[in-house]
């Protein structure tokens, strides 16, 4: 088995890192639902602005929120771009759904067909 990219939200707007939070990064549903990431599932966040990277889980959250939380709120700031990454353990390579949202986390376009 091996671990193929499975979906991607590409140049998302963190709106806001609240270090009181325990843990995980919230996400618009709707983005969510787009690429198929579900609550709770393994993410790698990577910071297009800092170039910091890190793994956490997912909750879903209201429309245009990227809130990172608990300790990932010191490595990612309000303002701060960033690529959400999720993957899958396969025997069968994926196409991965891959969308490019604004700087307000609106949805703009699938990269991939």
């Amino acid at each position: 088995m091996k671990c193929f990219l499975h979906a991607k939200i590409h140049k998302a707007t963190v709106t806001e890192a609240n270090l009181n939070y325990v843990g995980s990064i919230t996400i618009d549903k709707h983005l969510l639902e787009l690429v198929g990431i579900s609550s709770g599932e393994k993410v790698l966040v990577t910071n297009n602005t800092n170039g910091n990277r890190l793994e956490t889980y997912v909750i879903s959250g209201k429309d245009g929120e990227i809130c990172m939380n608990g300790a990932a709120a010191h490595l990612m700031k309000t303002g701060n771009e960033i690529i959400i990454m999720a993957f899958k353990w396969t025997d069968k390579e994926l196409k991965p759904k891959i969308i490019l949202v604004d700087k307000k986390n609106k949805f703009i376009k699938y990269l991939t067909k």
